[in-house]
């Protein structure tokens, strides 16, 4: 674990990235920001977590960190015990975690449940989704209570990277570390910006979107666009599933994970 300290006194802000070794934006986008040496107006944490994974070019070497958690200093599994020095070090701060999905090109935002910290954090990112991820969160650093996830972009593409950096800085922006931007040659690129800059739509999940054993698998809908019931939402092998109901897919794709194509989620409000 690669930690840096910015600024004079006790972080109350830290930043993650590398929670998975196969998702390098996060380092890349804390890299670039130590590195220019940024003057800050309150004191902030920026941690690279799995280095070893990172290195390796793995997901993970023993299990997966983001369902570690609180984690186990005695365990035998690497990520167990990382899971518990990196709950020690973010401990009383407000939190992001920067990640990459295999599902969706556009930053999205998740947290356990829509609070305070949501409410006053989420609106000032690039991003025009957030995810209420409810009894889904076990083992995941989402469940500590003051942070925010933030899907960077596509897996290990140059884009996930850049994101990973504007959202980084319109964080730490929105928590009072860097001042608030002015508009000029800093701009995030126009790709990443908000088409609604007034409003975060927001979802809760519902449900697995479960995924059999087979040779092939595609999906047939959109993340985060209605899925009427009847509608074909993905396929393995040729066996169909198709929505019994309404709802709005979330981190769906193909191959992203082993035994889910992804979430279905219910559109449940905005955020100004």
């Amino acid at each position: 674990m690669r930690i840096y300290e910015l600024g004079d006194g006790t972080p109350e802000v830290s930043v993650v990235g590398a929670i998975h070794g196969d998702e390098p934006c996060g380092e890349r986008a804390v890299e670039r920001f130590v590195g220019e040496d940024p003057a800050v107006e309150r004191p902030v944490k920026l941690i690279v977590a799995n280095e070893e994974a990172l290195n390796a070019g793995v997901r993970y070497l023993d299990e997966d960190l983001n369902r570690a958690f609180p984690g186990d200093p005695e365990a035998e599994a690497h990520e167990r015990r990382l899971a518990h020095d990196l709950a020690r070090e973010i401990r009383e701060t407000t939190v992001l975690s920067l990640h990459s999905t295999q599902s969706y090109a556009e930053p999205f935002a998740l947290v356990d449940e829509v609070g305070a910290v949501a409410r006053s954090i989420c609106p000032h990112l690039p991003t025009e989704y957030l995810v209420e991820t409810g009894r889904f969160s076990a083992g995941r650093l989402i469940e500590h209570a003051h942070t925010v996830e933030v899907e960077c972009g596509l897996q290990g593409t140059a884009e996930a990277a850049t994101n990973a950096y504007w959202i980084l800085r319109a964080f730490l922006s929105a928590t009072g570390v860097l001042p608030a931007p002015v508009s000029g040659d800093d701009d995030p690129p126009l790709s990443l910006r908000r088409r609604d800059a007034d409003e975060v739509v927001v979802f809760e999940l519902l449900d697995r979107i479960p995924k059999g054993p087979a040779d092939k698998y595609r999906v047939f809908v959109d993340n985060f666009q209605r899925v009427a019931p009847g509608d074909r939402v993905a396929a393995a092998d040729g066996d169909t599933v198709s929505a019994d109901t309404e709802f709005y897919p979330v981190l769906l794709s193909a191959d992203g994970y082993d035994e889910v194509f992804g979430y279905a989620a219910d559109r449940v409000g905005t955020l100004a």
